[in-house]
């Protein structure tokens, strides 16, 4: 029986959230917990991939924090109105294939984005999904002896300002959305993420999902370890 943790987060900073991460992957590749879905909000941050050109980071906001990091992929904006995901996952048998576990995170949200009316698609030979020409989710992902890091992110009322300060994922001409830009203002990051939640859960083909609470994660940072209470 395969069982979903998930973490509703809130806003968290980005560099606590590499740690949590860090953590929680080596706690998942002991099975000292199970998979674990993370879904939060970071304050302003500009980050880039473990071999993204600076070239893209243009004219980034001042005050702003740049972080470069161990994902794939190029330069990134997160902040507020931006549900960010950081699925912490073993794979297992057939799953160890990191691009079928691309199409399935952007699967996931795109289901999730139909449940409002909205469609989205992919792009041949990008990652991550689009609006019509617009790009709504970026994607950029880790492994860790086969546990994954880092993760998704979709624009739900983000400012989308701060893109105009770098390259998006380093793809020329790339203009970006978000759901309020697409006319659904009445769609909160917290309404989103209850779809992206149940999205995820049948794309990825989990029978149960689980609650852990954020005062538990930030724990394993201390080395202690976590457990998820079942919901029904």
């Amino acid at each position: 029986m395969r069982t979903l943790c998930v973490a509703s987060l809130g806003a968290i900073d980005y560099a606590t959230a590499l740690e949590l991460q860090g953590a929680m992957a080596h706690a998942r590749y002991q099975d000292k917990i199970g998979d674990t879905l993370l879904l939060l909000e970071h304050p302003h941050v500009y980050t880039l991939g473990r071999g993204a050109d600076e070239r893209y980071l243009l004219a980034p906001s001042p005050g702003v924090p740049i972080h470069r990091v161990s994902r794939g992929g190029q330069v990134t904006y997160h902040g507020p109105g931006q549900l960010v995901g950081y699925p912490i996952l073993k794979l297992e048998g057939a799953d160890r294939d990191i691009i079928r576990y691309l199409r399935k995170l952007e699967e996931a949200m795109i289901d999730a984005l139909a449940t409002f009316g909205i469609a989205a698609g992919r792009r041949q030979g990008l990652t991550g999904v689009w609006a019509g020409s617009l790009k709504i989710a970026s994607i950029g992902v880790g492994l860790r002896r086969w546990i994954t890091l880092h993760g998704f992110a979709l624009n739900v009322t983000t400012d989308l300002r701060y893109f105009d300060a770098i390259v998006p994922c380093g793809i020329d001409g790339c203009r970006m959305t978000s759901i309020a830009g697409l006319g659904h203002s009445e769609i909160s990051v917290a309404t989103f993420t209850g779809a992206m939640r149940t999205s995820f859960v049948a794309t990825f083909g989990y029978v149960s999902t689980a609650e852990v609470t954020r005062e538990s994660l930030l724990k394993l940072v201390d080395s202690t370890v976590v457990g998820c209470e079942a919901r029904s």
